[in-house]
């Protein structure tokens, strides 16, 4: 004999009806999402400039940002969302599909990162070393943490992430050696171009994956998996 559904329990299990002409219910991890993105972007922009100030090296994107802003006279920040948005272009060979974060990362990055050089700068002009070796780990641990935060609002990957995980879907390769050329690749024609490469750069480079490997899974935002599949894949760690 086959059961009837309990119709006492699915009265229970499914929820209110909002009142009639009430705003949709927000999902409770939007909020926080949100919140995660845009902090962390934020405190992304502030990482950059730490180690920029310092002139012990630059991340290896930022390597080539200087660079170029260097030989063409523009800002930093100017320079990021150029190149930002030429990566972006580089997306649609590789089908792969921006979010909301994708978005957010390429404007208030780059929107962020001059006022904060600006505040860096009214700090003393000879600072020791020992002082801008201590902004350099304070800006690398910043980074980490701002890179855990926004990754884990899983609203998009960055635009320099998505170049390197568009690449593995379509050439098959791994992803560590994908990112080691693309990296070496940027960080070889923005010192060219005048780019800062230094200790930092280094110390960034074998630092950041940990930081995010041992942050990303405390700070990722549960979703729904119908909510998760319906979005873009977000990388493992970066920009």
């Amino acid at each position: 004999m086959t059961a009837k559904p309990d119709a006492t329990a699915a009265t229970v299990a499914a929820p209110d009806p909002a009142p009639a002409g009430a705003a949709p219910r927000r999902p409770a991890h939007a909020g926080r999402r949100a919140t995660q993105l845009v902090g962390g972007l934020v405190l992304y922009a502030a990482s950059i400039a730490l180690l920029v100030h310092t002139g012990l090296g630059n991340m290896p994107w930022d390597v080539l940002s200087q660079g170029v802003s260097r030989q063409v006279g523009w800002s930093l920040g100017t320079v990021t969302i150029v190149l930002s948005v030429l990566i972006l272009g580089a997306w649609w060979p590789l089908r792969q599909r921006p979010g909301i974060g994708t978005v957010a990362n390429v404007v208030l990055i780059g929107v962020l990162i001059d006022p904060f050089l600006a505040l860096l700068d009214l700090l003393p002009d000879a600072l020791p070393l020992a002082a801008r070796v201590g902004m350099v780990l304070a800006g690398i641990v910043l980074n980490g943490l701002a890179s855990a935060l926004y990754i884990g609002a899983r609203l998009g990957p960055g635009p320099r992430d998505g170049l390197m995980t568009g690449l593995v879907a379509r050439t098959g390769w791994p992803v560590g050696p994908v990112r080691i050329a693309i990296e070496v690749t940027v960080v070889a024609v923005g010192w060219a171009l005048g780019g800062t490469l230094g200790f930092a750069t280094l110390a960034y480079a074998l630092g950041i994956g940990p930081l995010i490997h041992w942050l990303l899974p405390r700070l990722t935002v549960p979703v729904p998996p119908a909510v998760a599949a319906a979005e873009p894949a977000e990388p493992g760690e970066g920009r």
